[in-house]
């Protein structure tokens, strides 16, 4: 049998690489709780064009995303990291000296031209082996997550210091950082390969966009950073008499709330397996977070609520979100499904941008708070509807070719044991995907037959 535990090769390739995705996260996100404020002052600026400005990076992300990973496996994995991180730092650039709202757009279209998360993931797959891949892909995401949090607190803090401005040069520097960690910590490139737990297969697209609960997830996440992007055009400015370098007083005690609340619900629901319960309950706390804002607008101490609830909810859903939707999709087609998802989360920030400044222009916070709780009840009753998700792994056996012209007598086989409800070959690749419920890992003929089969 194969080692349990990562090696020396596959540690240094997830933590590098995730602490690489991470410098971009924190060059991207800094900006955001202080964005609305700054982009007042540019020359030409609407709450429109600044609810563009905000969330045309996640179109770019989303339209460039997957180009970005087929190009890498073509030309390698490290070029086009390198040529990603240096267009998202010609962007931030740009942005730090834009004075008119227009350069602020092309500024943050560029920076999210430069959308190397795909490959950054398919990277990491590239150096890590099959029975390993799960562990390093929860790493990457736990990563994001926690880059996103210093993202959110250290950009208003660094206003103390700095202007609002200087914040997208720090971004820029990141990109550069990225670059030569890139080259000092990665380890060296293999041959890019195609994997289909990881990358997308364009072909299985449209399969499983209509595919219904997968459907239902995607329009999620969608949903989420739809509000996500929305409310950030408004809460910012919801704070009278609170200057940027001083909201920081907020958002830290926010979100070392939502941190431990999402990891207490994370752990509670997967002990009792009660996921789908605590997911609604994210969204309605999202939903009450902001009925809290809408009504809180200069009272601290509302604001202080309802933002320690919405970075909870927000944080509970995005953790969730993801799981769900490697349970649900084909063991076979994991990566396109991913695909899907990132696609949706990213026109999410787009329209919640765009439609946030719009209503935000027509009918001032009203306007956006109320698209906020419209979106979140509709998904509540959507989530409702969700079917219960099953507690299952997906596990790949690689097979020698003397054990795939035998694939038939193996499936037979693996179909008997209880728990078992996937088993798909995939000849070009030699690699069996096995869909099960978790106890069936533990099941002695499950364990008897991978054994007989990984000692030859």
């Amino acid at each position: 049998m194969s080692s349990e535990k990562m090696s020396a090769t596959e540690k240094r390739a997830v933590l590098s690489l995730s602490f690489i995705m991470s410098l971009r996260m924190i060059g991207l996100f800094m900006v955001l709780p202080v964005f609305s404020l700054y982009a007042h002052g540019l020359i030409g600026a609407t709450p429109l064009s600044i609810g563009l400005a905000m969330g045309i990076y996640g179109l770019s992300q989303a339209i460039f995303q997957i180009p970005f990973g087929a190009l890498s496996d073509r030309f390698g994995r490290k070029p086009i990291i390198v040529l990603g991180l240096c267009i998202f730092s010609l962007g931030s650039l740009i942005a730090a000296f834009a004075d008119s709202i227009t350069w602020m757009i092309i500024a943050r279209a560029l920076q999210g031209v430069g959308a190397v998360g795909s490959t950054i993931l398919a990277f990491i797959a590239d150096t890590t082996r099959e029975e390993q891949r799960t562990k390093a892909m929860a790493i990457a995401g736990i990563t994001i997550g926690f880059s996103f949090s210093i993202a959110m607190f250290i950009g208003p803090i660094l206003t103390k210091w700095v202007p609002i401005n200087a914040l997208f040069l720090l971004a820029a520097l990141l990109g550069i950082v990225a670059i030569f960690a890139l080259f000092s910590l990665a380890p060296a490139a293999p041959r890019p390969q195609w994997h289909r737990d990881t990358t997308p297969e364009l072909k299985s697209f449209l399969t499983l966009f209509i595919q219904p609960e997968l459907a239902k997830l995607n329009s999620g996440i969608f949903i989420l950073h739809a509000i996500f992007t929305a409310s950030f055009m408004v809460i910012p400015l919801s704070f009278s008499g609170l200057s940027s370098d001083r909201q920081w007083q907020l958002y830290l005690p926010a979100l070392l709330f939502a941190f431990i609340v999402s990891i207490f619900c994370m752990g509670f629901a997967e002990r009792k397996q009660q996921l789908k319960h605590f997911f609604l309950g994210g969204i309605f706390t999202l939903t009450l977070a902001e009925l809290i804002l809408w009504f809180s607008a200069n009272n601290w101490a509302g604001m202080m609520i309802g933002l320690s609830l919405f970075f909870a909810g927000f944080s509970l859903l995005e953790a969730f979100l993801p799981s769900l939707i490697s349970r649900t999709a084909p063991a076979s087609r994991k990566g396109s499904a991913l695909g899907i998802y990132s696609c949706s989360q990213f026109f999410g920030i787009f329209v919640g941008g765009v439609l946030g400044g719009w209503l935000y222009g027509k009918f001032s916070f009203a306007g956006v708070y109320l698209f906020c709780i419209t979106l979140s009840l509709f998904w509540f009753a959507l989530a409702y509807f969700m079917q219960p998700p099953r507690y299952l792994v997906t596990q790949l056996l690689k097979l020698l070719p003397s054990q795939q012209a035998h694939w038939d007598n193996i499936a037979a086989k693996l179909q008997i044991i209880p728990g078992m409800l996937e088993t798909t070959f995939i000849a070009e690749d030699g690699v069996a995907y096995l869909k099960m419920e978790r106890a069936t890992t533990k099941h002695p003929d499950f364990i008897r037959l991978k054994e007989q089969l990984q000692s030859k």
